[in-house]
């Protein structure tokens, strides 16, 4: 038997063999596929799922259907039920401005439901952040925090040169199209309000410049939208954009659009409430002071 052979009589020690290490997790290493395509994790989905082109989008469709139904109107008005006003004379009936502006919202709002669910396949309420308020923000505590900012600026008012009369005045001028307008003021007006500004552009302008300025950049918009109801006074302006900057606060510090909406629906309420009383039910108009909502 050669010495090779390594056997029990060879008086050699045996040949060791060293123990193989595994091989170190490299970056070239952990950079593989090492799991086939059914089971990688997904990756996160974008919050919102929006982009800020599709929020343009939106207030250009906004707008638009707008004007499609102010125009609508006051055809049909025109020549169905006051043959012998003028274009003007009809377009400045606030009843049918309410009737326009009540129809174009429920188009707005379809199509934002679409637009969420049809392009990007998720919920609507679920990806506009709607999450109807629990725990600690009570609905409760959110209609007080409208009502108190309500009463909060009306102290800040008796400091600015506050307009006297506004073209929003004519809403008021008879009792009808004053109930109609508080109900529109504490229904379809501030949530569709909500969706768009809290809902679409916040969120937009929170992730591309934060918290900061995605609230001082979402309540500009929505004190100049109100500009033009208020004859353009900067001090009306200001206050609206106040309005704007503690709505958009709520919505950060929630994450919730419902709860903005609770407290824009407490601060106009409580408006609605104080001049109804103070006018007596609408109709001594002289005896309210400057309207803000």
């Amino acid at each position: 038997m050669s010495s090779s052979d390594n056997s029990p009589f060879d008086p050699r020690p045996p040949l060791s063999v060293e123990p193989q290490q595994p091989a170190a997790l490299t970056p070239d290493l952990l950079a593989l596929d090492l799991f086939p395509p059914a089971f990688a994790p997904a990756p996160a989905p974008r919050d919102p799922v929006w982009s800020g082109w599709d929020v343009l989008q939106i207030a250009g469709v906004t707008l638009l259907v707008m004007i499609a139904f102010q125009f609508a109107i006051v055809f049909v008005a025109r020549h169905y039920v006051f043959p012998r006003l003028s274009i003007l004379e009809i377009a400045q009936k606030p009843t049918l401005a309410l009737i326009s502006e009540f129809l174009a919202y429920v188009v707005i709002a379809l199509f934002m439901v679409m637009f969420v669910e049809g392009k990007y396949h998720v919920r609507f309420w679920e990806a506009i952040r709607w999450n109807w308020p629990r725990g600690q923000w009570k609905p409760w505590k959110l209609l007080g925090i409208g009502v108190t900012m309500l009463f909060a600026l009306n102290i800040l008012e008796n400091f600015l040169p506050m307009p006297k009369t506004v073209p929003f005045d004519q809403f008021f001028q008879r009792p009808v199209d004053a109930y109609f307008t508080s109900i529109f003021a504490i229904t379809l007006g501030p949530l569709m309000e909500e969706l768009f500004f809290r809902g679409f552009l916040y969120p937009v302008l929170e992730r591309r410049l934060g918290v900061v300025w995605g609230v001082l950049l979402t309540a500009l918009p929505f004190g100049l939208m109100h500009a033009f109801q208020y004859g353009n006074a900067w001090s009306a302006v200001l206050v609206i954009f106040i309005v704007g900057i503690v709505l958009t606060i709520v919505r950060a510090v929630t994450k919730s659009v419902g709860a903005s909406f609770l407290v824009h629906v407490g601060y106009n309420g409580m408006l609605m409430v104080l001049v109804g009383v103070a006018t007596g039910g609408f109709r001594h108009m002289e005896k309210a002071s400057f309207l803000m909502f």
